[in-house]
C-alpha cells in the first residue's frame, strides 16, 4: 500500500472518523476492498484504532480513531508529502519555463522555416 493513500486515509479519518469504509474508498479514488485493506493495515501498524458504536442501531458503523503512534507517523508523512509535492512544483515550474522559452524561439523564426512545403 502506498505512502500516500496511507497519507490520504490518515488526514480523512482524522477529520471524519465516522466515514464509512464506502465513502472512504470514493475519497481515495478506490475500490471498497482496496479501503478495506488500507483500514486494515493501518490497524495492524497500530496507526488507527476501530471502535464500534455500541449505541449504533446499526452495529456496522465504526469509529476510525488515530492512536497516539498514528498521529505521530501522520506528522512524518505530511512532511514527507510535502517535500514530494514541493521537490514535483520545483521540476513543474523549471518545465514550464523551459516549454515557455521553446514557444519564444518558434515565435522568432520565419513562419516560412516552419513550413514543410515552402
Amino acid at each position: 500500500m502506498s505512502e500516500d493513500r496511507h497519507f490520504h486515509a490518515l488526514r480523512l479519518l482524522q477529520a471524519n472518523p465516522a466515514l464509512s469504509q464506502r465513502a472512504l474508498a470514493r475519497e481515495l479514488g478506490v475500490s471498497v476492498g482496496a479501503a478495506n485493506y488500507c483500514v486494515r493495515a493501518l490497524v495492524d501498524k497500530g496507526w488507527i484504532k476501530i471502535q464500534n458504536f455500541r449505541t449504533s442501531k446499526d452495529k456496522r458503523a465504526y469509529a476510525y480513531l488515530l492512536t497516539p503512534h498514528g498521529i505521530e507517523q501522520k506528522a512524518q508523512l505530511t512532511l514527507r508529502f510535502l517535500q514530494r509535492k514541493e521537490a514535483e512544483y520545483l521540476a513543474l515550474e523549471a518545465e514550464i519555463a523551459r516549454l515557455r522559452q521553446d514557444v519564444r524561439a518558434l515565435h522568432a523564426v520565419p513562419a516560412a522555416h516552419l513550413d514543410p512545403n515552402a
